[in-house]
């Protein structure tokens, strides 16, 4: 499966790494000598992702500079609503590539290079969340329901028995004729909709024509939240 375009969004401060993220976005973290981002474009590159826009905010004049040096095609844009809104922002101000085939990505993971290919040659027509299969949810997880292969609820307060899945914070529309793009509208106009975080639109299509949950059993893979992250995953490329 090809994919036309991917968006990151990386506008928040990840106040929860500071001091490290006291003059840069979380984003540019070095991790095994290379930045969080740059881990992410050459995975997107290594799966054939030639069109990649990155969503920034907090210090976006660095990050800037730094994807204006790859020199690789990559663009940048604005969320300038990053402060006062959650995620859902950054979405929305990149709703015009929202159709077709397209990724979503969250711009504090790290993984193994090959994980995207993998996973894109699984999605299916539609919408598809990324998953993994989980025994005991950990701080901050972005719980998934999942059933016969499809997403049933997403949500970070979802009950234990209910959430034997974490998200992996990847989303890929296949031969979307603008089914996101509608959950995205309906999500952010109601009263708080800018509060949300960006998986209530899968929650949204979760519960009304359905979302592909594609299974990624495998732990090369880390969202960086705190420093301990870092470490954690240093322990697991050991």
């Amino acid at each position: 499966m090809t994919i036309d375009k991917a968006i990151i969004l990386s506008a928040g401060q990840g106040s929860r790494l500071l001091p490290l993220t006291a003059n840069m976005p979380k984003c540019l973290i070095k991790i095994d000598g290379k930045a969080i981002l740059d881990h992410q474009l050459d995975a997107l590159k290594a799966a054939g992702v030639d069109h990649n826009v990155v969503v920034g905010g907090y210090r976006f004049e660095k990050l800037a500079a730094h994807v204006a040096a790859r020199a690789d095609g990559t663009s940048v844009r604005l969320n300038p609503f990053w402060l006062a809104a959650s995620s859902i922002s950054s979405v929305w101000a990149a709703r015009d590539l929202l159709d077709g085939d397209f990724a979503l990505l969250n711009g504090d993971t790290v993984y193994a290079a090959d994980l995207l290919a993998q996973g894109f040659a699984a999605c299916k027509p539609g919408l598809n969340l990324f998953v993994q299969p989980i025994a005991e949810a950990e701080l901050d997880d972005m719980l998934v329901e999942v059933a016969d292969g499809m997403v049933r609820d997403v949500g970070k307060t979802l009950s234990p028995a209910q959430a034997q899945y974490r998200s992996l914070g990847i989303i890929v529309g296949r031969e979307d004729k603008g089914l996101y793009r509608a959950a995205l509208d309906a999500v952010i106009s109601r009263e708080g909709g800018i509060l949300n975080f960006h998986h209530a639109i899968v929650a949204e299509i979760a519960r009304q024509d359905g979302v592909h949950a594609i299974i990624v059993d495998r732990d090369d893979w880390i969202e960086i939240d705190r420093p301990e992250d870092i470490a954690a995953w240093h322990d697991r490329r050991a």
